[in-house]
């Protein structure tokens, strides 16, 4: 009822397994994406993140989140990210590492496009845009609209380092011309 929401679903999902990468402007953000998914995709969510409410903490339970601590090497969130994509699943992530009220302003971090390099799965590229506007970082909600876009499924040339910088730049790219694109579809309405 706050907000109208506009999905394309451009080339669709591939079959799984895939790792799913997405833009990070809202808490909407993960479960948005999930449901238009519309299977079971386990997405990485801070530690931080439990044990503020009750409520979050019983949806990110539900939602099978893989933990992460920030600052620290994240060795049991890397092999439960491997062994969920080896049998078969989806893993989301947020290259971006946190929210931000503007797309690459923390960067981009190489965890999507790694761990789709190191399982030869493709990395789904994501654009989300409107939900910094509905729910923003500061967590207030309003009215207005959203529009979620689904971007090629985008394939690693090899593992090394060079692969996965390459991959993580090719997916950015692909989000900030998408978002850009949005942006300026919006604002001509």
């Amino acid at each position: 009822m706050l907000w109208r929401l506009r999905v394309d679903r451009g080339p669709g999902f591939p079959p799984p397994p895939f790792v799913l990468a997405a833009n990070h402007y809202s808490f909407l953000d993960p479960p948005l994406v999930g449901a238009i998914y519309g299977k079971r995709a386990r997405f990485i969510a801070l530690i931080d993140l439990f044990g503020n409410h009750k409520s979050l903490d019983w949806a990110l339970h539900g939602w099978d989140a893989i933990t992460v601590r920030r600052g620290t090497v994240p060795l049991g969130t890397v092999r439960q990210c491997l062994a969920h994509l080896e049998s078969g699943g989806v893993v989301g992530l947020f290259p971006e590492g946190i929210r931000v009220e503007t797309f690459g302003d923390a960067g981009f971090k190489p965890g999507a496009a790694w761990l789709a390099a190191r399982t030869g799965v493709p990395l789904v590229a994501v654009a989300v845009n409107g939900t910094d506007q509905v729910l923003g970082v500061d967590n207030k909600f309003r009215k207005g609209r959203v529009e979620v876009i689904i971007g090629p499924a985008l394939h690693a040339t090899g593992t090394n380092r060079a692969a996965v910088d390459d991959l993580t730049r090719r997916w950015a790219e692909w989000v900030g011309k998408t978002l850009t694109a949005g942006r300026d579809r919006e604002s001509t309405r």
